[in-house]
């Protein structure tokens, strides 16, 4: 867990620097940073994802177990640049939904840091099993973190708790 006051009074207590190959471009996520809903449909419109109504959006954040942002950092108006969140009984299962990272900063290793910090949260409250559905274009790069994918191969992966 990173520490400067200033970033823990942007994007609240647990945040954490995400390493990028750009010394100049300095990453944070976090679980506390308020995710602005235009900023969220901004990041889906740029992966190419269908517009969703903005209050079933709101509704679906407000029922999720965590919600993660990646944020390019300023501070006075941080970007929101990639995103996650799960949902589940928050004890023994939950289900990865919405992993998002904007196409100007994929290829640079910060989907697996977004996903490994999901999980690590996931951990603390001691979840054993995780899902996730994933287009089938990108479910390589899930399975290349350890993913379990479901038989057919398509959509679905699971984690397990070591």
């Amino acid at each position: 867990m990173d520490t400067d006051p200033l970033l823990s009074s942007i994007y609240g207590p647990g945040w954490r620097h995400c390493p990028s190959p750009n010394p100049q471009l300095e990453l944070v996520l976090s679980l506390e940073r308020e995710i602005d809903l235009v900023e969220l449909e901004q990041l889906c419109d740029a992966v190419g994802w269908s517009r969703r109504p903005i209050r079933r959006v709101r509704k679906a954040l407000q029922n999720s177990l965590l919600r993660v942002g990646l944020w390019r950092h300023d501070p006075r108006v941080p970007r929101l640049v990639g995103f996650a969140r799960c949902t589940g009984d928050g004890v023994m299962e939950a289900t990865v939904w919405d992993v998002a990272v904007h196409p100007l900063y994929q290829g640079a290793g910060l989907g697996r840091q977004l996903m490994d910090y999901v999980l690590e949260q996931l951990r603390l409250m001691e979840v054993d099993r995780v899902s996730l559905f994933a287009d089938p274009e990108v479910v390589g790069f899930y399975q290349s973190q350890g993913w379990e994918l479901e038989p057919h191969q398509r959509r679905c992966a699971f984690w397990y708790s070591p």
